[in-house]
Parts: C-alpha cells; structure tokens; sequence
C-alpha cells in the first residue's frame, strides 16, 4: 500500500519541479530567438500605418533691463501668420530611418534658442515649462508644440539677433507684449512661463539668472520686484541675502559698484564645486 503513495509524491515532487523550471523559464530575459522576433517585427514595421503629428519647441525668453521685465518676440517671416510676432521656436529635427530618429526635444530646444538668439548655446537657463498640444493650435497640420522658458542676463541682450525665418527679434516689455496680437496659441505659452517664473523664484536661484554676474543687493532686490510684481522690503530682502550669504549661496565679490551716494559691495553666485 506503501508503494502507490510513493508514486504519488514522486508525481508532486515531478510536478512542483516542472512548474519551477516553468516560473524560471518566464522570469528568465528574452533569449536570442525572442530578439529574432522583435528584428522581423522592426524590419517589417510600416511608420507610414499611423498619423504622426510634427513636434515644435516654442521658447518664453526673459530678460531684465533697466528694471523692466522683458521677453523676447520675433517677427514671422514666413507664412502662417506672416508678420505676427511669435515666441521664438522650430520644428524638432525627425530622421528617416529607425537608426536615425533625429534629435531629442531638449537638443531642439537648444538649438532654436541658439538659433533665434544668436547668442552661445549653453550662455542662458532653459528649463522644459509644458507640452501644448490642442487640436488646430497650427492651421498647417496637427503640431504639438513642447515650451520651454529661458532667462538671458541682461549683459547678453545687445548680442541678440534674429535668425531662422525670423525678420527681426527685439525685447519687448512684458506689458505691451501681452497686449500684443501674438502668433498661434503663443499667449498661453507666456502666461503660462510668467507664472512658472513667479512661483519658483522664492525657492530657487534662478534670480542670478537675471542680473549681471557680479551685483548690488538692490540689483538683485529690483529682480524679485519686478518678477513678482511688488517691491520687495529692504530691510527683510537684506536679512534674505545676510541668510544666503551664511549659506554660502552668495559671496563678497572684489570691487565696488559706484551708485548715486556711495560705493556699493558687489556679490556674485557661489559657484558649484
């Protein structure tokens, strides 16, 4: 009687080392014959078989000059919209092949700005603001548009030319640029970056994106007016900049900036180690 049992446990042991070797099977990476499969796929792949929207990256430029916030419009050269001002941009490089398929959206975004600036890539903060992509934002075809906002310091704005398919590029002063008829849903996009500039500043450095490198306290006072809209306390903003100073955010730079009464101290940004 003993031996029908032993065949049953040896059935369990058999069954519970088969589904083992199942579970390890489905845990195991794909093997060759699975990478096989995916080369067929690929090879066989028609790109054509489903729409595909064109990508563009818009560009929200602010500058600070003469305590004035500024951004950047150009003027469209070029149908649609022709003779709109519009938020400088381009179209993101596609390739055409699956080995080539052109340029990350950042890399497209660098380069419009360097573009559309004329000015070196990397000399301004560009950060990713949000993806617009409304139906018939663009008469020509269905585009999605990915913005971004960048701060140029004041020092650079005389080096600011128009390129692409631009007629010229100039600062405006943001009043007159919101009253201004803009290309496309190009409005949006500038609210939208205002308003990401004016809820990070109080967190954040990127104030010394916007003043010279080296500045006065009330320089640096004057940014975070005339971002946020109000004038800021003196004597609290100076407590502010005693606190990043303590925190090695801010350092005494050498020299003086002469002002109307005396000479101020100057500071500049700790540079990262």
């Amino acid at each position: 009687m003993s031996r029908p049992r032993a065949r049953t446990e040896s059935g369990r042991a058999s069954a519970k080392s088969a589904g083992a070797s199942d579970a390890q099977s489905d845990d195991a990476a794909p093997g060759s014959e699975s990478a096989r499969d995916e080369k067929r796929f690929l090879d066989a792949y028609e790109p054509d078989a489903f729409p595909r929207p064109a990508v563009t990256v818009d560009i929200v430029v602010f500058t600070i000059v003469d305590a004035d916030l500024k951004v950047l419009l150009v003027k469209r050269g070029e149908h649609p919209q022709k003779g709109f001002w519009a938020l400088p941009g381009g179209f993101v490089r596609v390739g055409s092949a699956q080995g080539d398929q052109g340029e990350d959206v950042d890399a497209a975004a660098k380069r419009e700005l360097a573009e559309e600036t004329g000015l070196p890539s990397g000399s301004s903060y560009l950060e990713q603001l949000h993806t617009f992509g409304k139906a018939n934002r663009d008469p020509r075809m269905r585009i999605i548009s990915v913005a971004y906002y960048a701060l140029v310091r004041p020092t650079l704005v005389p080096f600011i030319k128009a390129g692409g398919d631009a007629e010229h590029a100039r600062f405006w002063s943001l009043g007159k640029a919101l009253a201004q008829p803009l290309a496309f849903d190009h409005h949006e996009i500038l609210d939208l970056a205002l308003a990401r500039v004016r809820g990070v500043i109080d967190g954040s450095a990127i104030a010394f994106e916007l003043v010279p490198e080296t500045f006065t306290i009330p320089e640096l006072r004057a940014v975070f007016d005339v971002i946020k809209g109000e004038p800021q306390d003196p004597g609290n903003f100076r407590k502010r900049v005693t606190r990043m100073i303590d925190d090695n955010v801010l350092q005494e730079a050498p020299g003086k900036r002469i002002t109307g009464s005396k000479p101020a101290k100057v500071y500049r940004f700790t540079p990262p180690r």
